[in-house]
């Protein structure tokens, strides 16, 4: 199945200790995602392991793209996402309308 979260795009935090927070994504691999500022670690950094800082450094660490929500950069909604064709053969990225009331 195709990675619905893709690199660059804006997400919201599920769940976590960042909860609600919003960030940029980084990186996407094996259903990780690395999100900028967010899920900070503090590590040590030895010097003369040939690191371009030594000490304590921030780094952010992955987090399971369960726990995020595409959010659209045109309309500011966050929700599911769906891919969509369109009607020249490309394929769209679309925010699912919640069920809820409509019967």
């Amino acid at each position: 199945m195709a990675t619905r979260i893709k690199k660059n795009d804006t997400v919201v935090i599920r769940s976590g200790k960042d909860k609600g927070k919003e960030g940029k994504v980084i990186l996407v691999s094996n259903n990780m995602v690395i999100v900028e500022g967010i899920n900070m670690s503090t590590r040590h950094v030895k010097a003369g392991t040939g690191a371009k800082e030594t000490g304590f450094v921030q780094k952010e660490l992955p987090i399971h793209i369960s726990n995020l929500i595409y959010k659209d950069p045109d309309s500011g909604k966050s929700g599911r996402v769906k891919i969509e064709k369109l009607s020249d053969g490309a394929s769209s990225r679309v925010i699912v309308e919640s069920k809820k009331g409509k019967k």
